[in-house]
């Protein structure tokens, strides 16, 4: 079954189906994305692809964009062409253009920009250093942006925008799939939670004021949950929301206990498969006689489209070479078998969770 999903899924990029000439020209095109990549972003901020966009339908002269950017008509004139090519804006004459419905969603759509944010602030730089990365199976292009062990030791002091972009990128897909998520995970009725890999205490935060029997425990990292605290306290939830500062790649550590549920969210594809095995043995001896391991992840084999999964792999690559070089978004198979060496059971999957997301629900044997 996992076999046939993954044949689906990649169907509408399949070129062993396409002539000679259309995978040449596909693999032509991939030779020159980065730069291309590069272009789109610098036609983003440097107001370029606005200028288009609020020209409307009779275009904009290459020319006047240079005056209201305040840089060379030969630049605008470079990046627009390259914007012809990659489909971000139509020739409505000679040096003069107009948006097109690509250039619309590069310029607007929030998961787009969050996506291309992320790639370039936090990624772009750091994945040039993938071969070592894979080589060593360390984070070898984390050192772009500072020197830690791995990047969630430094998610409070990463610089520049690369703060904003992260965290944009990940708030960005948890959020849509939380209040859904809320659905599943309190048919069960739950009075104590562990939310591991809390963060900034967003699910904790939602989980206490939508049910005001619920206590929360967040376990995170000592700079992760010194970020969720202050978020706890100006929502009036210290009482009901605690944390549990605690590696949990450790050797030896406890848990709270027992719980109702223990969470997780967009957490275990940070690491190995080892390390899941580690961390779910460890949520299963937290667990309450009758409570649940909810495992909320984006399975690659479980999207609904091709480009979902593509983005999927895609972000494995930012796993590999700048978050810890041995994680990544896993399918939904290879976490089953996790789930079973760490001596769980999986009671069933909900998938669809907002647009991307499934929930794996795992009880004692």
């Amino acid at each position: 079954a996992p076999i046939r999903q993954q044949r689906r899924m990649h169907k509408e990029f399949e070129t062993d189906n396409a002539t000679m000439d259309e995978a040449k020209e596909a693999a032509e095109r991939l030779s020159f994305y980065p730069m291309m990549f590069q272009a789109a972003m610098a036609m983003n901020r440097l107001g370029v692809l606005q200028q288009v966009s609020d020209a409307g339908a009779n275009g904009v002269s290459s020319e006047a964009i240079s005056e209201a950017c305040g840089i060379s008509e030969y630049g605008v004139e470079t990046l627009l062409e390259a914007g012809l090519s990659l489909g971000l804006v139509k020739l409505v004459k000679p040096y003069t253009y107009r948006i097109a419905r690509m250039g619309a969603f590069w310029l607007k759509d929030r998961q787009t920009i969050a996506n291309a944010d992320f790639i370039q602030d936090v990624c772009y730089k750091g994945t040039f250093h993938l071969d070592e990365a894979i080589k060593d199976e360390g984070p070898a292009g984390l050192k772009e942006l500072g020197d830690w062990p791995n990047i969630y030791h430094g998610l409070s002091k990463l610089p520049g925008r690369s703060k904003e972009s992260w965290f944009k990128f990940d708030h960005h897909y948890s959020d849509q799939a939380f209040p859904h998520a809320m659905k599943v995970v309190f048919a069960y009725n739950p009075k104590t939670m562990l939310d591991i890999g809390g963060n900034t205490g967003k699910w904790s935060i939602m989980c206490a004021k939508n049910n005001p029997d619920v206590h929360m425990t967040i376990v995170d990292l000592p700079g992760q949950c010194g970020l969720a605290m202050p978020n706890i306290e100006a929502a009036g939830l210290k009482d009901r929301i605690s944390t549990h500062p605690q590696n949990v790649l450790d050797a030896e550590y406890t848990l709270p206990k027992p719980m109702d549920a223990v969470w997780m969210s967009q957490f275990l594809d940070c690491f190995s498969p080892e390390q899941i095995v580690h961390i779910l043995s460890h949520a299963k001896e937290a667990l309450a006689p009758d409570g649940r391991v909810f495992i909320q992840e984006t399975f690659w084999d479980q999207q609904e489209n091709a480009t979902a999964t593509y983005c999927l792999h895609g972000t494995s690559l930012y796993f590999t070479a700048m978050a810890n070089g041995n994680s990544k978004m896993y399918d939904s198979a290879r976490m089953k078998q996790y789930v079973e060496q760490a001596g769980l059971v999986v009671e069933k999957v909900v998938n669809t969770v907002g647009y991307f997301h499934s929930i794996m629900i795992c009880k004692l044997p």
